[in-house]
């Protein structure tokens, strides 16, 4: 039997719907930090890219008591392209926190770790969350959320949820729009009184991994649930993983999670969730037994990648001036040791040095990049490729829900731009002067969508996607309609050139800027490249006239995004990442040699 009372509980959201405020003022009210100086805002993002971005990317375990009760609280991402995570967690939950924003409503997410916890049968507490909105609107918003759990076939029991109002950013939870708003104790009566207590289940040790960190010093540590009896550090048991190899294993430590940190034991009960050490090539979906009666649990279920992406080896000629680690030896070894962390992410060896990466979404290999760039990394990375699938003879590509709220002035404009990437338009929803549009779009047009959609709707579209299925591949579309300007020698950038070439589109890098052949310095008005000389200088002769000259006004340079960069290129560009540049490049620097390539595919096609 456990030593206390337990509840398990993960809060799932769409990605901004208040999940990590809402745990910083659950952390900040249980006297958990001694002094008020420890506290932050998102205490829980504790990646340097997640404060920076205002994102969940990686799940969180803390544990808070109360009543007597020991609560275990799994804060998960809310992005669609971290779903991964958010698919392993949930099974060690018995209930959900559901977090809807009361203006925006459910969002794509919102269906989406919905769908995963009724999946599991969790029993699930729906909470209004940014009360304080002046533009909220709860009652239809509560009534959006009933038909989301109708249509996701939730059964009456959970169709009979509780529901709460609340303001994470002011710290008040109440169970009625109109009570009392002074403290998130309504929210942890509300998980003592529907959340059941994981059910404590006697005989021999069963726990399966849920989640996998690595550490530098300990190697692999799995993060899980004791499904049945006690595990114990002196017991012996067998390491089953979910390929079937059964290995005896001692377990060198044991940890439970206690406030914002974790404690070493020598026991952990049913129900409760704990870390283990000790175990090299532990695995998600891994199941720890008694040695003498070895039953393995059901596997975890995983969504496979949509996408792909090739990393290769800086070649261009500014090669090692920025970073640290450059060979495809340092290269192989960091993207193998983020599988090890991220189960969602498969890493596959090419010829040539590169490597195919594929993930969940560009934001998923995007934070990726970023994190080995910021690591001392430099590498050139390709345009994102769709991961299809051969279905019954059939070719079938990954199928996206895109909500796309804007001002409803835009709404054709919208349907315009998302309709020729193969998009189907299925609801249309009023919000005073607004409208959201949900379409089933293709995976390969939602890449550099978002830039597009902000051009056509002054700025004011806000978008998000998430996948849904596969289906047959839709067509053939245009990904972009616009060429590129290339440099067609090395050296620094002239404001001379720059103020003549302003005509001819938009301009990539400011005077001054180094470049080298091949490299990406604009983009055309046209839909065909263009080569420019960016290092030519205004002749000098020794004549002078008074009034001959003209003041140069250059426009500031467009600054693309690491995933704006990605997004952007075509089939035979490539993004150049270094700790302090991101550059878009040519896969053939020498003009010559693209001609080349050119001629020979035109005549295999003739």
């Amino acid at each position: 039997m456990p030593d206390q009372e337990l509840r398990n509980i993960a809060i799932i959201a769409h990605v901004d719907h208040g999940k990590t405020t809402l745990v910083d003022e659950i952390l900040k009210q249980s006297k958990l930090f001694l002094k008020e100086d420890q506290f932050r805002e998102c205490f829980l993002d504790s990646n340097d890219i997640e404060r920076e971005r205002g994102i969940t990317i990686l799940a969180k375990n803390v544990s808070v008591q109360y009543r007597g009760a020991k609560i275990n609280i799994i804060d998960t991402p809310g992005h669609s392209d971290f779903g991964g995570q958010v698919e392993r967690v949930l099974n060690l939950a018995d209930g959900a926190l559901l977090l809807v924003d009361a203006a925006d409503g459910p969002m794509p997410q919102t269906r989406f770790v919905l769908a995963k916890a009724l999946e599991l049968g969790l029993k699930c507490i729906v909470i209004l969350n940014k009360m304080d909105r002046t533009e909220a609107r709860p009652d239809a918003v509560l009534n959006e959320v009933f038909d989301l759990f109708v249509s996701l076939g939730a059964n009456d029991e959970q169709l009979d949820f509780p529901v709460l109002y609340a303001s994470g950013r002011d710290g008040w939870v109440s169970t009625t729009m109109e009570g009392e708003r002074s403290s998130v104790v309504p929210l942890m009566d509300a998980i003592l009184e529907h959340i059941p207590a994981p059910p404590v289940e006697d005989g021999p040790v069963q726990m399966q991994v849920a989640t996998i960190e690595h550490s530098d010093y300990v190697g692999r540590i799995g993060i899980g649930r004791v499904y049945r009896g006690t595990l114990d550090l002196t017991s012996p048991v067998v390491h089953m993983t979910h390929k079937g190899a059964v290995n005896p294993v001692q377990l060198k430590q044991l940890w439970v999670f206690e406030g914002l940190g974790r404690r070493s034991v020598d026991k952990v009960t049913c129900g409760d969730l704990c870390a283990v050490v000790g175990i090299t090539d532990i695995d998600i979906g891994d199941t720890l037994a008694h040695a003498e009666h070895p039953e393995i649990l059901s596997p975890i279920r995983m969504d496979e990648p949509t996408l792909s992406m090739i990393f290769r080896i800086n070649d261009s000629p500014f090669f090692g001036q920025d970073g640290t680690y450059c060979t495809s030896r340092h290269l192989r070894q960091r993207l193998f040791l983020e599988t090890k962390r991220d189960v969602a992410l498969r890493v596959e060896e090419m010829a040539g040095d590169s490597f195919k990466v594929s993930g969940r979404g560009v934001l998923h290999l995007s934070i990726l990049i970023e994190n080995m760039r910021r690591e001392g990394f430099e590498m050139t990375v390709a345009q994102p490729q769709v991961i299809f699938k051969d279905v019954d003879g059939q070719k079938h590509e990954p199928i996206e829900l895109l909500f796309v709220d804007a001002p409803a002035i835009y709404a054709g404009k919208v349907i315009e731009l998302v309709g020729s990437k193969r998009g189907e338009l299925v609801r249309v929803s009023h919000q005073g002067d607004r409208k959201v549009q949900e379409f089933h779009i293709p995976t390969r047009g939602t890449i550099g969508l978002r830039s597009k959609l902000l051009t056509v709707t002054a700025g004011e579209a806000i978008l998000f996607h998430s996948f849904i299925h596969y289906a047959p591949v839709m067509g053939e579309f245009s990904q972009r309609n616009k060429g590129s300007m290339i440099s067609m020698a090395s050296g620094r950038a002239a404001p001379f050139a720059l103020d003549g070439l302003q005509l001819r589109g938009l301009l990539f890098v400011d005077p001054g800027r180094e470049c080298y052949e091949g490299m990406i310095v604009g983009e055309h008005c046209l839909d065909s490249d263009l080569v420019v000389n960016i290092q030519k200088c205004k002749p000098f002769t020794n004549i002078r006239a008074a009034g001959c000259d003209r003041n140069l006004e250059i426009a500031p340079a467009v600054k693309l995004s690491l995933e704006e960069a990605i997004e952007y290129i075509t089939r035979d560009e490539l993004v150049e990442v270094t700790p302090l540049n991101i550059r878009l490049r040519k896969r053939l620097l020498n003009e010559n040699d693209r001609k080349r390539v050119r001629r020979q595919a035109q005549t295999a096609i003739s």
